[in-house]
């Protein structure tokens, strides 16, 4: 049912600005000078396939807020829902995706740092998370870091989110590594784990699958910022500036805030208010 009515919804907003993006670049178009997304018959954008509420891949169907985000901007770029060819983008090889030109952008919960600045162009950033905390839906003990000392805390293997609460906010925290948030979501259901850390949207889309709905919520206080962007080649400025207007009128005609509300349903979730909706950053 959620699935059916995230596609609609992603369906019903392509058509519409499809309808009312006449300042989106021509299709088929050639670039002057500068080489921008628009002008080919397809757009290759890079997602995650594993992220509930964000990138998440259902057979030939994709859904998610980043990918709704990525087809509201490629409208905006003069590309339909159809031209567009999603790419697997795991967070180790985004870089070398982008500098191999195996896509052309990618919206994949991408944190905008210096590092990477060094090596790719950043568009956004479109929404900044934080890192949180997920709990029972019906804990009142654990209402931010500081009160994990004792508790069973889950992280993926190799992840820096328990380590961070460890070393920065709580002492006497017991760790619990599993795979994957989808995995550390089950102990916490079964009372194995207190509870779940990663970026607070992360936590929000796990807990609003079909599955989950109801059974948790996101503690609500972020202690750390993650300013998600969208990646593009080094030497984008062209493309960048059209990728931000695209966010910014995302957020002035309300549709970011319908995609959030429509992707997190069910989590007990609310977006940093300090930090969102962001305002994206000038162009290199």
């Amino acid at each position: 049912m959620r699935k059916h009515t995230m596609g609609l919804l992603a369906m019903a907003a392509a058509t519409t600005l499809t309808l009312s993006a006449c300042g989106g670049a021509e299709v088929g178009g050639e670039p002057d000078g500068e080489e921008t997304a628009a002008g080919g018959d397809t757009i290759r954008i890079g997602i995650k396939y594993d992220q509930p509420g964000l990138g998440l891949q259902d057979g030939e169907t994709f859904t998610g807020f980043d990918t709704d985000v990525a087809r509201y901007v490629a409208n905006e770029l003069g590309y339909s829902e159809d031209q567009i060819e999603w790419v697997e983008t795991i967070s180790a090889n985004r870089e070398t995706a982008l500098q191999n030109d195996e896509v052309d952008m990618i919206f994949a919960t991408y944190s905008i740092n210096d590092e990477r600045k060094e090596l790719i162009d950043f568009a956004g950033p479109y929404f900044v998370a934080g890192q949180d905390l997920l709990v029972a839906a019906d804990n009142t003990d654990i209402t931010g870091p500081e009160d994990l000392e004792g508790k069973n805390l889950c992280s993926v293997t190799g992840s820096t989110s328990a380590e961070n609460i460890k070393n920065d906010h709580a002492e006497g925290v017991q760790l619990v590594e599993r795979p994957g948030y989808a995995d550390c979501v089950t102990a916490l259901a079964s009372g194995a784990v207190d509870a779940v850390t990663t970026d607070d949207i992360i936590l929000a889309g796990l807990a609003a699958t079909e599955q989950n709905a109801g059974k948790f919520k996101v503690v609500g206080a972020p202690f750390s910022e993650e300013r998600y962007g969208v990646g593009l080649p080094d030497g984008s400025t062209d493309t960048c500036e059209e990728v931000n207007a695209a966010i910014t009128k995302m957020i002035e005609d309300g549709t970011w805030e319908t995609l959030v509300a429509a992707n997190t349903e069910g989590a007990d979730y609310t977006a940093n208010a300090d930090l969102n909706p962001p305002e994206p950053d000038a162009c290199a």
